[in-house]
């Protein structure tokens, strides 16, 4: 673990991040600090923005309701995106908001959704997802903000990822062989993991997949899991063998 500032206040914010760089804060950063944090001026609040690094930033309060942050020290460079590209077929509110923080938290760097003849939501709203990717990153000490990507068809997806490197999808029926073994075989690099919706793959799709070259399907064990506990499992999978752990 390295060494980090896990006490100060964590916001990802837009504005430019340099020394002596004042900037005010969106009025819900602002209730945030002043209100529900009852923080007062000269506090230490940490900033970062996914291009300029994180900032140990002092706290100002110009007016009341309104806060604002001058960056003083740059605690930690800005690290490159996750190369890691996590598509899957939609849930509906809660659990999503769920899939989509655990899926940042394991290092994903593209939140793909992708729409399967089984799914279970018929409309994504990328907004909300974003700004579940920014509370996660937020929270968890991550310096990139995951791409949150309009749906795609599964047609689509496969065009779209394929050519970019192997793409692994969890397949329910797939029970020969350690998924750790399976992943062994693979080399580092870009890479997609598919996951599909509480329903699983419709056989159209499962043979699809089967049938292209840079696809490999593991298994997630003996037990059904759901499509959020798949995603945590299978990422944490991926990391252990391809990623960045």
């Amino acid at each position: 673990m390295p060494d980090y500032d896990f006490k100060s206040p964590r916001l990802c914010v837009e504005a430019d991040l340099g020394e002596g760089a004042r900037f005010s804060l969106e009025p819900a950063q602002a209730n945030y600090l002043t209100a529900v944090m009852r923080l007062d001026t000269g506090a230490a609040v940490l900033a970062f923005n996914g291009r300029d690094g994180e900032w140990r930033c002092r706290l100002e309060k110009p007016a009341k309701k309104k806060a604002d942050l001058v960056p003083e020290e740059r605690l930690r460079a800005q690290t490159p995106a996750q190369s890691l590209a996590y598509l899957f077929a939609p849930l509906k509110h809660a659990r999503l908001d769920y899939m989509v923080q655990k899926a940042v938290e394991m290092g994903a760097g593209i939140l793909q959704p992708v729409m399967t003849q089984h799914v279970q939501a018929s409309r994504v709203n990328v907004e909300r997802m974003r700004a579940n990717a920014i509370e996660a990153a937020e929270q968890c000490g991550i310096l990139t903000i995951a791409d949150c990507r309009e749906p795609l068809k599964f047609d689509e997806a496969l065009a779209a990822y394929l050519p970019c490197g192997p793409m692994i999808f969890c397949d329910e029926r797939q029970d020969a062989e350690s998924p750790i073994a399976t992943l062994g075989r693979l080399a580092k690099g870009p890479a997609s993991l598919l996951i599909g919706p509480e329903g699983g793959f419709s056989a159209d799709e499962r043979e699809r997949l089967r049938g292209e070259a840079g696809v490999t399907a593991i298994s997630l064990g003996p037990r059904i899991l759901r499509a959020d506990t798949a995603a945590v499992a299978a990422l944490a999978v991926v990391q252990a063998t391809i990623g960045d752990w």
